[in-house]
């Protein structure tokens, strides 16, 4: 048995999420349904992680044995032959019999887009949260290094996850305009990127969301010191929808 390492990006509009579930159709699913018709093996197929509903990657991670004699660099175009087309298997390589995506991931990085601009785009909505009122760049930015650390961040995970401990590690937390590949010119394209040890539930969208708050100059730094303190969902900001969030790449390395 041979270990494949799958490198993986998709648009998660269309699927329930990368894990398997009863109500709908999962990234995991349809690869899993793909390798079987590439290979003719029912494989267990392990994510870094979950993704929700509607949210994309560009880099997500996962592994899986296999008695295939196909050559390891070449299951990705194998599987692909058998994806949609919101599903692309980026690379396939092999790694040693004891890697798993999951447990041997020590970081991820995830990006969140806001188009900021006065009129709605026909194209953007897809892939970034509309803001149509001015956001302060320099105050998003400043307010962003708040969130790098070791902190409890129990205010900034949805209500209801069970999780052992809501404490988690930010390496590096950035706010910058980034251009816009529609050729949009009317409007901002802004990039919320987070990288860190691990993320709870919904975490990256409530922080994109108190820092949008922070950019139209309704919450200060203040109050999110109070939140990451006091631990309370309710003095966090609003949590964004998923269409803007990317699992941008998977860490397998010391930071």
């Amino acid at each position: 048995m041979r270990n494949i390492k799958l490198t993986i990006e998709y648009k998660g509009s269309n699927y329930c999420g990368w894990q398997k579930q009863k109500n709908g159709l999962s990234i995991q699913q349809a690869i899993v349904t793909a390798i079987a018709q590439a290979t003719g093996e029912s494989v267990a197929l392990n994510g870094s992680g979950r993704t929700d509903s509607g949210v994309h990657a560009i880099a997500q991670v996962a592994n899986f044995h296999t008695a295939s004699p196909i050559p390891p660099e070449r299951f990705s175009f194998a599987i692909n032959a058998y994806l949609p087309e919101d599903i692309s298997i980026v690379s396939s390589e092999e790694v040693p019999e004891a890697f798993h995506a999951r447990f041997n991931a020590k970081g991820k990085v995830y990006r969140y887009y806001i188009w900021n601009a006065f009129r709605r785009n026909a194209i953007i909505p897809e892939f970034a949260y509309f803001a149509p009122n001015p956001l302060d760049l320099s105050a998003m930015q400043k307010a962003a290094q708040i969130f790098v650390g070791k902190h409890d961040f129990a205010a900034f995970m949805a209500v209801g996850s069970k999780v052992k401990s809501t404490t988690r590690e930010i390496y590096k937390a950035e706010v910058s305009e980034v251009e816009c590949p529609f050729g949009a010119e009317d409007g901002s394209l802004i990039c919320i990127e987070l990288t860190g040890s691990g993320f709870l539930y919904n975490m990256v969208r409530i922080i994109a969301g108190t820092l949008m708050e922070v950019g139209l100059g309704k919450r200060s730094e203040r109050q999110i010191a109070d939140a990451l303190e006091k631990g309370e969902r309710g003095l966090a900001g609003q949590t964004l929808p998923p269409e803007g969030l990317f699992l941008y790449k998977v860490l397998y390395e010391v930071f």
